[in-house]
């Protein structure tokens, strides 16, 4: 089949490669370059880079709302949709004769919108997957073609389940599509559901019990991350397991703060062990190495003034 291919991200790299193997590619869409890093370099997203090794055709509209006549001349019989991060007008689902179809990191119709990997882990669930629709006028609402579940693991943060969750989503296309092409797909209607929203840069609530904190600081990271202070120096958060702990001192207390033992919290149940972090403007480092010449103490507590 003829395919134009829309992604942006990373997690849509390894979807385009495995139909780059089976099916024509005739165009790939993404978002347009943008600024990077301190320094604000242009920087092309993962899909274009993706594409340029196959040597396909690669647009950029910066609002297809508004540009989708450049697909017009394009000739496809199916678009796939993953993480593209802009909402498909009727203009651009009408053009094609086997429909569109979205790769969506959830079991639809939980989690519509965006984030469903870190809200997934945030909200402590124990499975998600990925949900092959048709799209449709809606945001994520489209009848269903296939579903598959993937375990969330107490080590996952939200970069880790969203490579297996690529992967995962790389099979199921490719299978959705071998239904396409023979004919034999069969579609189920989506019953009611939620959308999810963005997530953004938070401070930890250490209040919380001390699985609740672990999902949360697990589920923003790499990025926005969870954060907090502790006696004025704000600390970036990457991983987060919870502990038993018996001590009785109020939440957000520093119980443990040692290289051979970690850096460990008191939450509102149990607590936490920080395995890796980062000083505001440095690098993200083992506790234990952040550890190493700082002088936090048995007894402090994060974010004291606003607890």
């Amino acid at each position: 089949m003829n395919i134009i291919y829309a992604g942006t991200p990373d997690f849509a790299v390894p979807p385009l490669e495995k139909l780059a193997s089976r099916h024509k590619i005739v165009a790939v869409l993404t978002q347009p370059d943008r600024k990077q890093g301190r320094k604000g370099l242009l920087t092309p997203p993962p899909v274009k880079c993706a594409a340029q090794k196959f040597a396909f055709p690669v647009l950029q509209p910066e609002n297809l709302k508004r540009d989708h006549s450049m697909l017009q001349n394009i000739k496809a019989d199916l678009m796939v949709t993953c993480a593209f991060g802009q909402i498909l007008p009727k203009e651009v689902l009408d053009l094609y004769p086997l429909g569109v179809y979205n790769i969506h990191a959830s079991l639809l119709p939980a989690y519509r919108g965006a984030a469903p990997i870190a809200r997934a882990i945030m909200d402590g669930l124990k499975e998600t997957g990925i949900t092959i629709m048709k799209t449709d006028v809606g945001l994520d609402t489209g009848d269903i073609l296939l579903q598959r579940k993937a375990e969330i693991l107490a080590s996952d943060t939200a970069k880790s389940l969203e490579a297996r969750l690529s992967c995962l989503g790389a099979d199921c296309i490719s299978e959705a599509l071998d239904q396409i092409e023979a004919g034999t797909a069969a579609f189920t209607k989506q019953g009611e559901g939620f959308v999810c929203k963005k997530v953004q840069r938070s401070d930890v609530d250490f209040s919380w019990d001390a699985d609740r904190v672990s999902c949360f600081i697990r589920a923003l990271s790499p990025a926005p991350l969870a954060f907090s202070s502790l006696c004025g120096t704000e600390l970036n958060f990457y991983f987060a397991e919870s502990v038993d702990c018996g001590e009785d001192v109020p939440f957000g207390t520093v119980v443990c703060a040692s290289p051979k033992e970690g850096l460990i919290v008191k939450c509102g149940t149990d607590a936490v062990k920080i395995t890796e972090l980062q000083a505001a403007g440095g690098k993200c480092m083992s506790a234990r190495d952040f550890l190493n010449g700082r002088k936090i103490q048995k007894g402090q507590r994060f974010d004291q003034s606003l607890l």
